[in-house]
């Protein structure tokens, strides 16, 4: 586990590390249900970050795409996992939520989908067992996403952010397998602290994406921040 002083300094809490997130998929649920075509939010979406977060995992999978296996851990609307099926990807893919009305959001966007099945699943990623989720063999997924459960994570009152980087650890294949990361809390530096921050940690660098920058106050930064690691 991290020292204080290596790890960043914890965030303030807020609604949205709680189950505040049931409200807003029981919403785009019944909005869904009311207009099929409204298949609810895409997250950082007016950012790119999802085409980035695929070209990241094209770039740095050694698996081809037809076999690789991937995991999005608070998948929403697993609209993540529904385009790379349109870009080739068919091994096995799961998306895992732990709100049911996300999941069950998922499942109709998915049923009015064509190609290969993607599987979605109720399971909170702290504390779900974890022989729910790895593949046969316990082995680990070979690509591992997350567009924004890191910042959900870190918003909790108890900010159990070494607990989720021990959980991820656990999920992606070792050696070689990958966690592609998006936030908009936690800076690109952040972000390697908590996931890479020494030779000692699960993970290692495998690559960034850039993003558009701004300079405020003598400080130059981006406003979302996306790493590809790699499991040791």
């Amino acid at each position: 586990m991290a020292s204080a002083k290596d790890t960043p300094a914890p965030l303030s809490p807020s609604e949205l590390g709680t189950k505040d997130w049931d409200n807003l998929y029981a919403h785009e649920l019944q909005n869904h249900s009311l207009t099929p075509t409204d298949t609810g939010t895409v997250w950082f979406s007016e950012t790119d970050a999802p085409e980035k977060m695929t070209s990241l995992a094209t770039a740095h999978t050694p698996q081809p795409k037809h076999t690789a296996t991937l995991l999005d851990l608070g998948c929403g609307n697993n609209t993540l996992l529904g385009t790379l099926r349109t870009q080739g990807w068919t091994g096995r893919a799961l998306g895992v939520d732990y709100s049911e009305d996300s999941v069950e959001l998922a499942r109709r966007v998915g049923a009015s989908s064509s190609g290969a099945a993607v599987e979605v699943a109720v399971w909170d990623v702290l504390h779900g067992p974890l022989d729910a989720v790895l593949p046969d063999g316990g082995g680990g997924w070979d690509v591992v996403f997350d567009k924004g459960t890191f910042d959900a994570v870190s918003l909790a009152s108890c900010a159990p952010c070494d607990a989720y980087v021990a959980r991820v650890g656990r999920l992606v294949r070792a050696p070689g397998g990958i966690f592609v990361i998006t936030s908009c809390n936690w800076t690109e530096d952040e972000l390697i602290r908590w996931f890479a921050r020494d030779d000692s940690a699960l993970f290692e660098v495998a690559g960034t994406a850039c993003y558009r920058s701004f300079s405020f106050g003598g400080h130059k930064g981006q406003a979302v921040s996306t790493v590809c690691f790699r499991r040791r």
